[in-house]
């Protein structure tokens, strides 16, 4: 048997990505095929497969004879998953610097702004533009590989964090803090990429580093100190 046609997997993909990185699956939720193919009005077949995907990239997970669940992260898999973004996201930061144009300098700095001037209207609003700051510079790395990986590895902790009592003095606190990695992107900053990560980094998760080269704090790397 065939599977569903790509257009109707990325589909289904896209709704089910967004709503467990919005909060509407909650973390450890157990996501039932054939009520999620009664809730698209569509067969079980594109569900399965984009659940599968969904799967691969660390979302969900397939606990035997129960089904798939949303992913739920401990403190040690956070930190494992920041260590590794510390890496991948400054060198991201260095090939956007490298690669910046005056279109992506005006977008960056748009969503920066739209961050900085944020209303208390829904945290999951903040939560969206704060995923496509970080997007743009991956993109802007030129490296399709590097952007999938590391869309992957933060779509998952977005996802973990998506449901926390956040209020709006802390939401736009951490918000106003990616005007330095803007600064970095833009050779404004004299901050090296991986220590300009980790500060933006230590703003929502607590050593972020922890199981990275940097947990040590060492002097070439520029560190802030906590």
């Amino acid at each position: 048997m065939g599977g569903a046609p790509s257009t109707l997997k990325s589909y289904v993909y896209n709704m089910l990505r967004d709503a467990i990185v919005s909060g509407r699956y909650r973390p450890g939720a157990r996501l039932n095929e054939s009520q999620l193919a009664r809730e698209f009005n569509i067969s079980r077949i594109p569900i399965r497969e984009a659940l599968m995907q969904l799967q691969e990239h660390g979302l969900v997970m397939n606990h035997e004879r129960r089904g798939m669940f949303v992913t739920e992260l401990s403190e040690e898999d956070v930190q494992r998953i920041n260590s590794l973004r510390v890496v991948l996201e400054a060198e991201a930061l260095r090939l956007c610097r490298a690669n910046m144009t005056k279109q992506i300098a005006v977008r960056l700095t748009h969503l920066v702004e739209q961050m900085e001037n944020w209303e208390a209207s829904s945290e999951i609003d903040a939560a969206d533009v704060d995923l496509e700051f970080h997007r743009t510079i991956w993109a802007a790395a030129g490296n399709p590989y590097l952007t999938k990986t590391l869309d992957s590895l933060s779509t998952v902790l977005f996802a973990h964090t998506a449901l926390e009592n956040v209020g709006h003095d802390a939401m736009l606190w951490r918000l106003n803090h990616h005007r330095d990695l803007l600064d970095v992107a833009l050779g404004k900053s004299e901050a090296s990429a991986e220590a300009a990560v980790i500060s933006h980094l230590r703003m929502h998760y607590k050593d972020p580093e922890r199981f990275s080269s940097f947990s040590s704090g060492l002097p070439s790397a520029g560190l802030p100190k906590n």
